[in-house]
């Protein structure tokens, strides 16, 4: 469950970057996020590891190499920005 409008709120900062608040996803993990070479597949994955993975990112609990290019995207976002962008990544085919 998620609260309504939560998957469109995700897709408009997925794709638009929500006028500023974040950096568009696309750029990095490609048109369908489906990754792009090193960068992670978005599409499909489970909503609880994403919002875990960018939780962790912005709070600095995750210290993988490529964590220090996910801090300045996920920096502005509220848990509930968290909630609807894994929401709407969970609701896209793999």
């Amino acid at each position: 469950y998620v609260p309504p409008g939560s998957i469109k709120k995700g897709e408009a900062l997925i794709t638009t970057g929500g006028a500023g608040k974040t950096t568009q996803c696309t750029i990095c993990h490609g048109p369908q996020l489906q990754g792009l070479g090193p960068v992670p597949r978005l599409a499909g994955r489970s909503p609880s590891y994403l919002f875990r993975q960018m939780y962790d990112i912005q709070h600095g609990a995750r210290k993988g190499p490529w964590s220090e290019l996910m801090k300045a995207p996920v920096a502005h976002l509220s848990e509930d920005d968290l909630v609807s962008i894994a929401a709407y990544l969970a609701s896209r085919n793999p």
